[in-house]
């Protein structure tokens, strides 16, 4: 597949990803504030209403605006990377698509409501509640993470032996 082809299929799936964020999200406040918890697996995972103003693990507790510019320019920067063909490998175009998929999907939330509706909650480790949005994230970081550490040196050592061999 070629590079434009698979840049333009992973914007198009960050923006089906931030679509369904906010539609879950919605959901959220329209049901799921009002019921309380739901119990999807008892004792392993419910959904429970949260309204965050921080940022992960509610850090930044009402720094709504600091948050806000700082995450512009960090997606602006990726998507610039992106769109210009700074980022050329297919994990990372994946990768950063996903993180701006998640990106955008809390920073609506944050323009629009001063802050971003959580609703996962995974019972075994008491772990704070997170959304679709935060998963996108953690998952592209996760993704990029493993290109830079495990694919990258990789890719340069068996450039150095074809380069050797030549």
């Amino acid at each position: 597949m070629r590079r434009k082809t698979f840049l333009t299929l992973s914007l198009l799936a960050a923006a089906a990803l931030v679509g369904l964020d906010q539609l879950l999200k919605y959901w959220a406040v329209l049901r799921l504030r009002p019921a309380g918890d739901i119990q999807l697996l008892p004792q392993v995972l419910h959904l429970q209403y949260r309204e965050n103003f921080g940022a992960a693990f509610s850090i930044l507790q009402n720094q709504t605006f600091l948050l806000v510019g700082v995450t512009s320019a960090v997606l602006l920067a990726i998507l610039a990377g992106l769109l210009l063909g700074k980022v050329r490998p297919y994990p990372l175009i994946a990768a950063f698509s996903l993180i701006l998929a998640g990106g955008v999907g809390n920073l609506i939330d944050r323009i629009g409501r001063g802050y971003v509706v959580d609703y996962i909650y995974f019972v075994p480790i008491d772990f704070p509640v997170f959304n679709l949005a935060d998963c996108c994230v953690v998952i592209g970081t996760g993704l990029a993470l493993l290109y830079f550490f495990l694919i990258e040196p990789r890719q340069g050592r068996r450039e150095e032996r074809t380069t050797a061999d030549g």
